[in-house]
């Protein structure tokens, strides 16, 4: 992939924090190992972010200062805790939702590496690339680098951890010919804005003006709930930036994970005794 100079990286300070149930720290640790080798060894040279990643252990509060990629069960234990659009203090946050890539048969490692990126990417979740089609029409891309390639088929290994593919800012750029240039990681796709099996883009017509919707590999816009659900970044491009909700201070969210933890352990008591 093409690599862009040294002089252009930044070093992003991210806290890995597992709040899920069905994840301990010590299978998320060697995860975060795969993730720091693919942002620095991978993702950094096509696209000039760097990051250190940094375990953070229970009950201990996050460096201030640090974006959050958050390793949760679901959306609703998400917003049970506390965990909303941005950081207490108002930087970026990704979420992975663990118990529901083990719900629908998907590697919860690969969303892991997908958020990761493109958070990296885009961590306004704001950028977009216009394709113009006529003088009056033309179509907004998100700048989602993982999206057009994000089954768990297309990803790899790092230290046996599977991660996900990504595009390269090349993916972008419709004026490249097919098989100009490498577009994505695995070399995959063949010309700019192609969606592999199972991939999909949020597209905005400017000129149906009907807001963001997903575009799959069988070319087909679909609303796909349009929103998304809550927490993703599906949901946050489409929502006003008024609408976004900080995140609560750490401290009151270890509370809250606390409190969420025994009301599990009170609802399984009960189900054992029934």
């Amino acid at each position: 992939m093409p690599q862009v100079p040294h002089a252009q990286l930044a070093t992003i300070q991210i806290s890995i924090i597992n709040e899920s149930t069905v994840l301990t720290d010590a299978e998320v640790i060697p995860v975060v190992a795969a993730l720091q080798k693919q942002v620095t060894n991978d993702f950094r040279p096509a696209w000039g972010t760097d990051a250190e990643l940094t375990m953070v252990p229970k009950n201990t509060q996050p460096p201030a200062g640090s974006w959050w990629l958050v390793v949760l069960d679901d959306s609703d234990q998400a917003g049970a805790l506390g965990y909303h659009d941005l950081t207490s203090e108002g930087l970026p946050i990704g979420k992975v939702f663990a118990a529901s890539d083990l719900k629908y048969g998907t590697s919860w490692t690969v969303t892991a590496s997908h958020e990761l990126l493109e958070m990296l990417a885009d961590p306004n979740i704001n950028l977009t690339v216009f394709v113009q089609n006529a003088n009056t029409t033309g179509v907004l891309y998100a700048y989602e680098v993982c999206d057009a390639c994000e089954d768990d088929s297309f990803g790899y290994q790092i230290d046996n951890i599977l991660v996900s593919d990504f595009v390269s800012p090349a993916w972008f750029e419709s004026f490249r010919a097919e098989g100009s240039t490498q577009f994505d990681r695995m070399n995959k796709i063949q010309s700019p804005l192609q969606l592999l099996t199972g991939g999909y883009i949020g597209v905005f017509d400017v000129t149906a003006g009907i807001g963001w919707q997903q575009l799959t590999a069988e070319k087909r816009p679909s609303s796909l709930k349009q929103r998304g659900n809550v927490g993703t970044r599906r949901e946050r491009r489409g929502t006003t930036r008024e609408q976004w909700m900080t995140s609560l201070p750490h401290r009151k969210i270890t509370l809250n994970a606390q409190q969420y933890g025994r009301h599990l352990q009170t609802i399984l008591k009960r189900r054992q005794a029934a």
